[in-house]
């Protein structure tokens, strides 16, 4: 079983030090990105990808703590008002300045990019006004006072105005707007099949050790695997749990972990009054039984999460009550794992009118988190023990994301990781009241509504002082928590390995960068 002290921990199989070039790297991932556009999709892979590409005015480190990106510094002028003093001679990869402008511009962009499936308004819609003071100096002006301006500016990667103005993004995808101010600049982006990079040579910051790094989706675990030992690539992430004990037996590989702060949790319909894919037992149509939060609560009291971590996750996940594990800014200290009760369960389910249970299609990704597909297969069979007898529909990322998004489940398996490395990432997106036009829910795909719990979110996001927004954070959790909002299993560990000679520094927002990729051990 996997245990960790804190929230992060990296460990690496030391290998013995040989020459590597540094002209190129080969990076497997098991994950694609979907898009080059760094404000279409808010998606793991894709904001790794970005981060090569595109600067950020604040970047976040391994652990995500913010520090100086293209803004050297920055700080609230007054109660509505965030001063961001911006670094001098930065480029373009075109050449072009960095300047004020541009930020203004991506700040205008980035929550409003058409056909989002997961939008990054819930990070720019506080900021009502980017005020230009020099061509160095933006003031972000906001309703109320927003002390998280800085966590959730670090999730927003800049882009050229000179380039993305009228761009779409397809535009982002072919190369012809993806002018960004990062270490790396696109050469080609071949859905499927590759994305490579070449070294940014005016980068401001370290210049990049690798003059060219190519990305190659390998969604197959078995190939990754087996496209590292074969040296076909340098570096794998998404390194399957059953190959973890041998990999760090290899002398001629290095493992890399670390705590991430994805969770991995069931979303519910508990807002129509029908929802499709809940059933009597004899498949006619009843109502929405997820509106009754004992039907929610028993799913949840049904569930063994440690069961799951030991068998399904290989003892490499850690059993999850919340949305993020402790360490965490905003994570309570009240809530315990959920304990498996599976009579508890059937007895809720009875209490609610189901003595009988109902019929259920579970829905989720085969091919986005760790062992997803099978984590369905685990809660179905500890959902038909409690009499919901639970059929199971997994499918490829890019089908169920959109289909998702369109409401079109009624109990899904999702993960998400929080950007900012705080608690109000999720809280905004996956539990507070579906709002498009305050960037609110974007990702609140059971539209799961509470109006205490949304009242307490919005005292937090404007309470400057630090303790005081982290109990309110910590109470929003409670709430939702107790109202079964969403079904938290656990948070994933990720792993990463590479070939003799190089490291990886493991991060806890999953990232796989070739910026984190270092020569010797």
């Amino acid at each position: 079983m996997y245990t960790v002290a804190g929230m992060f921990t990296a460990l690496s199989v030391l290998v013995a030090p040989v020459a590597a070039s540094a002209a190129e790297l080969k990076i497997a991932l098991s994950t694609e990105p979907t898009s080059i556009d760094p404000h279409y999709h808010n998606l793991s892979p894709n904001n790794a990808l970005a981060t090569h590409i595109f600067g950020a005015l604040i970047e976040q480190d391994e652990t995500q703590q913010l520090k100086p990106g293209l803004a050297l510094s920055w700080k609230p002028i007054n109660d509505t008002t965030w001063e961001f003093k911006l670094r001098q001679g930065v480029k373009f990869h075109d050449g072009s300045p960095f300047t004020a402008e541009d930020v203004a511009f991506t700040i205008s962009r980035a929550g409003n990019v058409p056909d989002s499936p997961s939008s990054f308004g819930i990070y720019t819609k506080p900021i009502k006004e980017v005020k230009i003071v020099d061509p160095h100096t933006v003031h972000f002006i906001t309703e109320e006072p927003y002390p998280l301006m800085p966590n959730d500016i670090s999730t927003i990667r800049i882009v050229s105005k000179k380039h993305g103005e009228g761009a779409t993004t397809a535009d982002y995808n072919s190369g012809k707007a993806a002018i960004g101010a990062g270490p790396y600049k696109l050469v080609s982006f071949t859905p499927g099949q590759s994305i490579v990079l070449e070294a940014n040579p005016n980068y401001w910051g370290d210049k990049p050790t690798f003059d060219k790094v190519t990305f190659r989706p390998i969604t197959n675990a078995a190939s990754r695997v087996a496209a590292l030992l074969s040296g076909d690539v340098d570096l794998v992430d998404g390194v399957p749990t059953a190959d973890i004990a041998q990999l760090k037996s290899n002398a001629n590989v290095a493992i890399s972990q670390a705590v991430s702060n994805r969770v991995i949790y069931l979303h519910i319909d508990s807002d129509r009054d029908v929802t499709p894919h809940a059933t009597g037992k004899d498949g006619k149509e009843i109502k929405n039984p997820f509106k009754d939060v004992n039907v929610r609560r028993a799913i949840s009291m049904a569930i063994n999460r440690q069961a799951i971590v030991d068998r399904v996750m290989e003892g490499v996940a850690i059993p999850a009550g919340q949305l993020l594990p402790k360490g965490f800014f905003g994570v309570s200290p009240n809530i315990a794992v959920p304990t498996y009760n599976p009579q508890g369960a059937k007895k809720l389910l009875a209490d609610a009118g189901y003595p009988d249970g109902f019929k259920l299609t579970i829905h989720g990704p085969n091919d986005r988190y760790i062992n997803d597909a099978q984590i369905v297969q685990a809660v179905a069979q500890m959902l038909s023990r409690i009499g919901i007898e639970a059929a199971v529909d997994t499918m490829p990322r890019s089908t169920f994301f959109s289909r998702a998004s369109k409401l079109e489940f009624s109990l899904l398996l999702v993960g998400w990781g929080s950007g900012t490395g705080e608690a109000s990432s999720p809280l905004k997106s996956l539990l507070a009241t579906y709002d498009k036009a305050a960037g609110m829910g974007p990702s609140n795909r059971g539209r799961y509504s509470n109006k205490e719990f949304d009242e307490t979110l919005a005292q937090a996001l404007v309470t400057v002082d630090d303790a005081a927004r982290e109990k309110l954070l910590q109470k929003a959790t409670e709430i939702a928590m107790s109202d079964v909002g969403l079904i938290p299993l656990h948070y994933e560990v990720s792993t990463w390995a590479t070939k003799k000679g190089l490291t990886y520094v493991g991060r806890s927002d999953q990232g796989t960068l070739a910026t984190y990729v270092k020569m010797g051990n």
